[in-house]
């Protein structure tokens, strides 16, 4: 029986300070596809030395990205990443072991979501709700990604569960944080906005001045952020913000211009 083949997708935008060791942690693997948002330091050259294809492509929304990348890939599996994300040892031992395992069934699970430890500045956050799963592994022809940002995978049929971790860095300074969620929180607003039109007032305004302040006693108490010491209680703030912004620029787009 052949062994199953695995395609890495990797999205990518002037990543060259990490994209390297992104890719050195799946060089194991059969195919690396590279959809990369025209970068312009050298994030291109890096991927070619891993033998990774570049696919240039104007960012439309993670979905669609994602879906690109499968799109192009031709392996049996797919698995999906972020430049700045790093596939750990024992997370390849376990992806290996599970398209074994499909080889080997006529049914089972289509795709798994496995482990993903974020750092926040530097530190591994195990708690305050980002050490969670990641649903990013799946059999081609099983799996389609839905949404502009935090896209959403959906999958045809049963998905398992890997314990192994994937490790995340995703900024390392403050100012990096602002700059990634100034962007992000425009791509979630367009996205509330396509997704239910114009909502009431009084439902924006809720999660302007009360939904911050629930999401920072659920993130802070409920799951245990402050055990995180100051790194925690600055985590909780800075999320907790984010959805206003968020909220804010969905104003903006609905009621903003008539009231100004």
């Amino acid at each position: 029986m052949q062994k199953p083949r695995l395609s890495v997708v990797v999205l990518t935008k002037n990543a060259q300070d990490c994209i390297g060791a992104c890719l050195e942690s799946v060089k194991w693997a059969d195919e690396i596809i590279i959809i990369d948002g025209f970068s312009t330091d050298g994030t291109g050259e890096i991927c070619r030395k891993y033998g990774a294809r570049v696919i240039e492509s104007e960012f439309n929304g993670f979905a669609l990205e994602r879906n690109k990348g499968t799109d192009n890939s031709t392996g049996d599996w797919i698995l999906q990443l972020d430049a700045d994300e790093v596939v750990t040892p024992q997370l390849a031992a376990a992806l290996q072991k599970a398209m074994s395992a499909s080889a080997d069934a006529s049914s089972g699970a289509v795709g798994y979501k496995f482990r993903r430890k974020n750092y926040f500045l530097g530190r591994p956050m195990r708690y305050g709700g980002w050490y969670h799963y990641s649903a990013h592994f799946f059999k081609r022809g099983c799996g389609r990604y839905e949404g502009l940002i935090h896209e959403r995978l959906k999958l045809n049929g049963p998905q398992g569960v890997i314990e192994a971790e994937i490790e995340h860095r995703p900024f390392s300074s403050m100012e990096q944080f602002m700059d990634r969620q100034n962007r992000y929180t425009g791509y979630e607003a367009r996205d509330i906005l396509d997704e239910k039109g114009v909502l009431p007032e009084k439902e924006i305004f809720y999660n302007l001045k009360v939904k911050p302040l629930k999401l920072f006693w659920k993130i802070y108490v409920k799951k245990q952020g402050f055990r995180e010491g100051r790194t925690g209680l600055i985590f909780s703030i800075m999320f907790s913000y984010v959805h206003f912004m968020k909220w804010a620029k969905y104003w903006e787009l609905t009621y903003g211009k008539k009231a100004a």
